[in-house]
């Protein structure tokens, strides 16, 4: 029998689709959300189960970036063909983009014990979500907002692509926070930043996911609540990324600082008080 059943599918598919892009944690409030069920944080079903539910969110950012993501493979077919091509600046960010993914690869299969076993912890996850919040605040005061996405580098791309890796291993410090304050310190504007931050998790999570999916079968997780949860994220990712990149183009990170804060304190007092067990 299946250890989530589809209305909880429903309700983590809805949080996973929100807090996906949105640097605030997706996997933590996956955690917190699967506490408050009863539904056991570390059990191998319940990790493989959100790792496929995120294929649902990655799809809603091939749709939105569809047109960038045509454009960016095709120069980079381009370019493969053509020699002259491969100085065009969608070829290069194409190879930047796979580069950038084998660290957090080779950090996946490496540590993949602990991020399931003792780094699963919503000790762990309340920890993070204040550490990054401090780093989200000081990347967004530090950077300069200078620099837009046509002024990426490669470096930039390995550096934000890397810092996927704090995500992997500290659940609550979120992906998306990790890699757009790294671009903020890399002087990246907010849109630049953000825009970089979906493209890199493309790979990371598509992979994650499609990796997971045979763990989630085998483990005891219906289809049909993997299928669900998989949709519903989909719908509310494509939504939270169109306001996503509507926020950052206006205001500073600050909001998601305060909510990070709050939310983490909370975790750690459900936690003090036994009303949520790590």
């Amino acid at each position: 029998m299946s250890a989530i059943s589809i209305g909880q599918a429903v309700i983590l598919g809805v949080v996973e689709g929100v807090t996906e892009f949105l640097p605030v944690s997706s996997t933590g409030h996956l955690k917190i959300t699967e506490g408050l069920m009863d539904i056991p944080v570390d059990d191998k079903s319940v990790v493989a189960f959100t790792a496929v539910i995120q294929v649902g969110a990655i799809a809603a950012v091939l749709v939105y970036f569809f047109k960038d993501i045509v454009r960016i493979v095709t120069a980079w077919g381009r370019g493969l063909r053509n020699r002259e091509e491969r100085y065009h600046h969608d070829y290069k960010f194409a190879w930047w983009v796979i580069y950038a993914t084998i660290p957090i690869v080779i950090v996946g299969l490496a540590a993949k014990p602990l991020i399931e076993g003792p780094l699963a912890s919503l000790w762990v996850v309340a920890g993070s979500l204040i550490v990054g919040s401090g780093l989200m605040w000081a990347a967004d005061q530090m950077g300069r907002h200078k620099r837009g996405e046509e002024d990426t580098t490669f470096k930039d791309a390995m550096l934000v692509g890397s810092s996927q890796i704090l995500a992997l291993l500290f659940p609550g410090f979120s992906r998306s926070g990790a890699t757009m304050s790294t671009g903020l310190i890399l002087d990246l504007n907010r849109v630049a930043a953000t825009r970089l931050s979906f493209f890199l998790g493309i790979p990371a999570l598509t992979g994650a996911g499609l990796y997971e999916l045979k763990d989630a079968v085998g483990a005891g997780v219906d289809v049909t609540p993997l299928i669900v949860g998989t949709v519903v994220s989909f719908v509310v990712a494509y939504a939270s990324i169109a306001w996503l990149l509507k926020f950052v183009a206006k205001h500073t990170f600050n909001a998601f600082v305060i909510y990070r804060i709050i939310i983490g304190i909370l975790l750690f007092a459900l936690l003090g008080t036994g009303i949520l067990s790590a």
